[in-house]
């Protein structure tokens, strides 16, 4: 998976465990997800993301409910596991993740922040709460939306943590559904890089709705 371009960079075991959420959601291999977000009503959250036997694992709230661009990751059964906002004093489009469902700095996990953005490419900077100065970002996220593509890289290395691509058969062409395959590579937390995902949904649907405008 990933894109055309980054084919030569390969998936490598990280050195040590990447935790930003919770030991929990770090697995000693390879981990695949689906998300999509007509895995659910739409009453039910903005998307869904489930295991490849179609169990749900994650659901994102809240679109329906703030001005403010407020999100929740929850998990199966309700409960809250990150909170994510838009930063609006930001020149650059930047969002903030949190801990549980506050917005309390010592609950700060990551900021995400738009890097670059063309018609097809969009790329983020993911610093931890930890990188104050922000010179150097923690990961990056590569992607051409356009292709439903992207990558998710250990800081400013080759190193593949996390991919997802979109997931083609018959059933989605015909139902029309819009369903995208996440592989999260070994040692890696996963809860995190549906969170990169969520955000990276986010800022890609705001281009499409300007775009229609």
């Amino acid at each position: 998976m990933g894109f055309t371009e980054e084919s030569s960079y390969l998936p490598q075991q990280v050195s040590k465990p990447i935790c930003v959420v919770s030991p929990q959601f770090v697995c000693p291999h390879p981990f695949d997800m689906l998300s999509g977000k007509k895995l659910l009503a739409l009453s039910d959250g903005n998307f869904g993301v489930t295991d490849v036997n179609g169990n749900l694992i994650f659901k994102v709230k809240g679109k329906l409910l703030s001005v403010h661009g407020k999100r929740l990751l929850v998990d199966a059964v309700g409960n809250r596991i990150l909170t994510f906002h838009k930063k609006l004093t930001s020149a650059r489009k930047r969002w903030q993740c949190f801990r549980g469902d506050g917005t309390d700095s010592r609950d700060h996990l990551f900021t995400a922040k738009l890097s670059n953005r063309t018609q097809f490419k969009t790329s983020l900077d993911v610093f931890l709460a930890s990188n104050r100065n922000q010179d150097v970002a923690d990961f990056k996220v590569k992607g051409n939306w356009f292709e439903k593509r992207c990558t998710v890289f250990a800081g400013e290395s080759t190193t593949v943590i996390a991919e997802m691509s979109k997931k083609l058969n018959v059933q989605n062409i015909a139902f029309g559904v819009d369903t995208y395959t996440i592989t999260v590579y070994p040692n890696v937390d996963y809860a995190f890089i549906v969170a990169i995902m969520a955000i990276l949904n986010e800022i890609c649907e705001e281009k499409s709705d300007d775009d229609e405008k």
